[in-house]
């Protein structure tokens, strides 16, 4: 089968995949196979990646196609069994969750990867795997907010941040698995006040995006935001210009007690000609070296630790929830509706 043409090559060659069953051929003994990869995910150093994995594996070229999670979804589900797609990332719990639901990912027992991945952050029947984690917490402008105050989720909704809070708009799935984590460890009415709360601390239009809430924090239009911690790493780093590095320094991060965590990760997909391949491409990136770079690409953090990155190191470290990911996919639907329900705009 070969790729489609609108795939975005990582090397010069081209190659054919080998539409041969692993039981009946080996992987060592394949040759020339294309390796496709959706991702929705879209950094130069996850490229290095791939290639230091075609120079470990000759034989194996990857090909990768980046897209949003929800474009990615509809193309594999139009594709069916025809989808040039080997291996499927996606950066959020309920996304993950869906394509499993979906029959997208087929199930791939690793070994390795039950080491390298703790249990909370992969699916129980190995249809997918947690790469990275991303932590959703609160930022303050300490000119404004004392950041001692706020020492979990539940502080947003006190009175006292009246006019001071800014949230994305309820259709991020980032803020939908926050809720879901929420209604997980509280409980639906805790959740539905806590979201009543908040809503009445916000004094203008919900944003669409997460690095817009960074700057207007950073600028003091709001006092606190929820983001993934990613988005103030990217700025503090450079990669938006030196205003908005200029920005981020007057930002604090602050990790709750105990802190919401989401990841992106990957599974085989159900389609793939080159099953044994894609996983131990996803093998590879989840290693502990492979790995660190994995998350170092975007800020973010490996599925174990903290990393070597000297900004989120600055930040400290934070103590997760536990809450499994396949439980935030599971709880999605009830979160958008308590959302909908409680004034999340």
């Amino acid at each position: 089968m070969r790729l489609s043409t609108s795939f975005l090559a990582l090397s010069g060659l081209t190659a054919t995949a080998l539409i041969l069953s692993p039981s009946i051929r080996p992987l060592q003994a394949q040759q020339n196979i294309e390796l496709g990869v959706y991702s929705g995910r879209h950094y130069n150093t996850d490229k290095e990646l791939y290639r230091e994995f075609e120079r470990q594996n000759p034989g194996i070229k990857i090909k990768v196609l980046e897209a949003k999670d929800k474009v990615l979804l509809k193309r594999l589900e139009s594709e069916g069994e025809n989808s040039p797609a080997d291996v499927l990332v996606l950066v959020d719990a309920a996304r993950l969750v869906k394509a499993s639901n979906a029959g997208l990912f087929r199930p791939s027992i690793s070994p390795k990867l039950q080491r390298m991945v703790p249990a909370n952050l992969r699916d129980p029947n190995g249809k997918w795997y947690a790469l990275t984690r991303r932590a959703r917490v609160p930022i303050v402008n300490p000119d404004i907010v004392d950041p001692a105050s706020i020492k979990s989720y539940a502080d947003l909704a006190n009175p006292a941040l009246k006019g001071k809070l800014c949230l994305r708009n309820r259709k991020s799935p980032y803020n939908q698995s926050l809720v879901a984590d929420q209604i997980i460890l509280r409980g639906e009415a805790a959740t539905a006040k806590w979201i009543r709360g908040m809503a009445a601390n916000v004094s203008q239009e919900f944003f669409p995006k997460d690095t817009p809430q960074v700057q207007a924090v950073g600028k003091g239009t709001c006092g606190v935001a929820v983001v993934n911690t990613y988005y103030v790493g990217r700025m503090l780093g450079g990669r938006k210009g030196e205003d908005n590095k200029a920005l981020a320094e007057k930002v604090k991060v602050v990790f709750p007690n105990p802190t919401h965590v989401n990841v992106s990760g990957a599974g085989v997909t159900a389609s793939s000609d080159n099953p044994e391949a894609a996983l131990k491409l996803i093998e590879f990136l989840a290693s502990p070296n492979s790995g660190k770079g994995y998350a170092a690409a975007n800020f973010e953090y490996p599925v174990k630790g903290f990393g070597d990155n000297s900004i989120l190191k600055s930040w400290g470290t934070f103590k997760a929830d536990g809450v499994s990911i396949e439980q935030l996919g599971a709880k999605n639907k009830q979160a958008k509706e308590l959302m909908k329900a409680n004034g999340w705009k």
